[in-house]
């Protein structure tokens, strides 16, 4: 238990459909291998996440996800680590905010409801995360600097689905035409350098980017938060 998998799965449908549990329950069944010693669905109308966990941190059912806040306004489902949590843990109480577990998650959460997508350029770790706004139907995603943890997404328009793996994707009834481009890419380079998969609709949420989807504007806006920075102020140096 070293490396700190985790899964997360979810479904929001643009067309305000019932999610079924069910439908949630095979996604995080597809991921069990990332999280074999929890596993937790939280399902709102029409939206839906599960989470498959890993206990490292905290190994109480206090840091059980899908976590949801104090005021039942936000659903946080996170895999990753943030290696300064405490030092933002102690920042979040001076603002008044009270934990009620000693997990990273906990503060995760809290972090996005003070900060918003601001948090990202507090964290110091790795993490691939969702987080559902009730009040305002708004589901936010991230992902780290590098890229350390993995994040799917499809969206056709109709539902918009993400996961830490395509196969969580996969058990949805979704389109699987295959992206032909993205293919002569793979047998090219044995690697895949842009945000496609071998499936059209199936994206890669990019490191250092963070995703809104609206779902009272129907619409998904992708935003860079961090990119490399090689500039050195000492470079005045003759050759």
């Amino acid at each position: 238990k070293g490396v700190n998998m985790c899964g997360i799965a979810g479904v929001l449908s643009f067309r305000k459909e019932p999610i079924s549990t069910l439908s949630i329950k095979k996604m995080i069944d597809s991921i069990k291998h990332r999280g074999p010693d929890a596993e937790g669905i939280y399902v709102e109308d029409f939206f839906g996440v599960g989470h498959r966990r890993l206990s490292i941190l905290d190994l109480t059912n206090a840091a059980h996800q899908p976590m949801i806040s104090k005021d039942k306004n936000y659903v946080l489902s996170y895999n990753g680590e943030i290696y300064n949590f405490q030092e933002l843990r102690l920042e979040l109480e001076s603002l008044g905010y009270v934990f009620r577990s000693n997990s990273d998650t906990e503060v995760v959460l809290n972090s996005y409801i003070e900060w918003k997508e601001e948090c990202l350029n507090k964290f110091n770790g790795m993490f691939a995360f969702s987080v559902w706004n009730k009040k305002e139907k708004r589901l936010f995603l991230a992902r780290d600097r590098y890229g350390i943890k993995p994040l799917y997404y499809y969206n056709d328009n109709k539902k918009f689905i993400f996961a830490s793996e395509q196969k969580a994707i996969l058990t949805q009834k979704i389109n699987r035409d295959i992206d032909l481009e993205t293919v002569c890419e793979y047998f090219t380079f044995q690697n895949i350098f842009t945000n496609k998969t071998m499936f059209k609709n199936i994206k890669i949420l990019e490191p250092g980017h963070y995703l809104y989807v609206d779902l009272n504007k129907f619409e998904t806006n992708i935003t860079q938060y961090w990119d490399f920075y090689f500039y050195d102020e000492k470079s005045d140096r003759s050759e």
